[in-house]
């Protein structure tokens, strides 16, 4: 291996961690600025957004304003509509009359934008983060890999402000976690796929031929991946069908909450509110505010309906779908002689109470992702604030450090809100960190968009009660026990 490649003693204004949709945002709001040197590192070798979920023909949930930078600069060259004018498709998408592009389509844009920046560096795998105080720098050491992802060399470089967006991870429940790694190390020889969503797309001709496949999940991914096994159960010339099920442990299937003044709620103003309240409040409203984001598009429900509709026209369509539906446990049983190994879901019924056991073979779990603490910043892990369950307490600023140098992008919905996973509100945020870098308003931060107040009002119509009447009488979220 080779020694360490300094950056030549550079101090570079930003060093970004992880290249998706934030970051890659942030390198071409930078681009352009004289004033921010900036180097982004990434362990892959190209961008690719959720390969394992480019089913075809799924559009994003967001419309095409919501890129990667037109928020804070509608004039940037690396904007959407200026992908679409370079590569010939703005009239064709004019014509289509949807703010939606296809996933496939935003996907491409994103990799035309990163194409046209020559601050990123691929194959760069981050393994620590250390501080320099006589520089006043962190110092962020990567192993540059090689097209086989060996390691060929390190890399170290420098910068005042650190910004990570490493992303989320998938995650499965509990009661398929163990028996997915059991799977993962061959434990099972012969057994079927049981994969997060993440791998969806490579694995759909193993779950094709499995025989019986269900899906776990209550979101977007779960109904995607739904509807596209959907065409296959009655079978066709190339398969000969399939029993296939979708559980979620969701009363019903929830549309996303997709009205305008719901809306609002992606806005400075909720942000600012939510950022205020306390842990066990937001904790609370985290899980209650699953349906602005985590639902499934009302137009995909419709059309797994009539899907199903046209499907039963013949012969009944070989699937069920149980809602309030929980996997609570799953084991694997190999088969006898020459048949196929199964797995054994154990599904508890909320509101019945009644347990059962449910066979097949196959799983694809789209129980969706989650933030964690890179084991990078172990070095600096003193310098972090961390809240009570140890995750990073996110100041309203994206900073979690006292001297505002460490950002985090797509890593503070516990403390931020809904407008964490938001690609509508990126821009806004990357302008935020850009203020914070710079020491000035590169580009307009909003303070107000919304029309509605998520707080009380302060103003000559408005006259505090203190103490509030009634106040021991509430509960955490302030409903008293009458109006529940």
């Amino acid at each position: 291996m080779s020694a360490p490649v300094p950056d030549a003693g550079t101090v570079r204004d930003v060093v970004g961690v992880g290249i998706g949709p934030f970051n890659l945002g942030l390198a071409a709001l930078s681009a352009p600025l004289a004033d921010v040197d900036a180097v982004f590192l990434d362990q892959a070798p190209e961008f690719r957004w959720h390969p394992g979920m480019m089913i075809e023909g799924a559009t994003i949930q967001v419309p095409f304003l919501a890129d990667l930078v037109t928020m804070a600069d509608p004039t940037s060259p690396y904007s959407f509509l200026a992908f679409l004018k370079a590569t010939g498709r703005l009239y064709p998408f004019y014509v289509r009359e949807s703010f939606y592009p296809l996933r496939a389509e935003y996907d491409a844009y994103c990799r035309w934008v990163a194409g046209r920046l020559d601050t990123l560096r691929w194959s760069r795998r981050v393994v620590e983060v250390t501080r320099d105080d006589a520089a006043d720098a962190f110092v962020v050491r990567a192993d540059v890999l090689g097209p086989d992802g060996a390691v060929v060399g390190t890399e170290e470089h420098r910068g005042r402000h650190l910004v990570l967006g490493v992303g989320t991870s998938p995650v499965l429940p509990p009661a398929l976690r163990a028996l997915a790694d059991e799977v993962a190390a061959g434990e099972h020889p012969g057994a079927g796929p049981l994969v997060h969503s993440a791998r969806y797309v490579p694995s759909r001709g193993d779950l094709a031929a499995s025989g019986s496949v269900t899906v776990v999940g209550s979101g977007q991914s779960a109904a995607e991946v739904y509807r596209d096994l959907l065409e296959g159960v009655h079978g066709g010339p190339r398969d000969a069908g399939y029993r296939l099920d979708w559980v979620t442990r969701s009363p019903r299937f929830f549309p996303m909450e997709y009205t305008k003044l719901t809306l609002e709620m992606t806005s400075p103003e909720y942000t600012d509110h939510f950022h205020a309240l306390p842990l066990e409040l937001r904790q609370l409203l985290g899980r209650e505010q699953r349906a602005l984001y985590k639902g499934i598009s009302g137009d995909l429900v419709d059309e797994i309906y009539d899907t199903l509709y046209r499907l039963s026209l013949d012969a009944p369509v070989p699937t069920t779908l149980l809602t309030d539906t929980e996997v609570v446990a799953a084991r694997y049983e190999p088969g006898t002689g020459d048949g196929p190994g199964e797995y054994v879901l154990r599904l508890r019924h909320a509101q019945l109470g009644r347990e059962v056991e449910r066979r097949t073979r196959a799983v694809v779990a789209a129980t969706g992702y989650a933030a964690s603490v890179p084991a990078f910043l172990a070095p600096v892990r003193h310098l972090l604030r961390f809240d009570e369950l140890g995750r990073l307490d996110v100041a309203r600023d994206y900073t979690v450090d006292a001297a505002r140098r460490v950002h985090v992008l797509n890593g503070e919905e516990h403390t931020h809100g809904v407008t964490a996973p938001d690609l509508g509100f990126a821009a806004w945020r990357n302008s935020v960190v850009l203020r914070t870098v710079t020491g000035r308003e590169v580009y307009p931060v909003e303070e107000r968009i919304a029309f509605q107040r998520f707080g009380l009002p302060d103003d000559e119509h408005t006259r505090a009660i203190d103490p509030p009447v009634g106040a021991a009488a509430t509960g955490p979220t302030g409903v008293t026990e009458e109006e529940r």
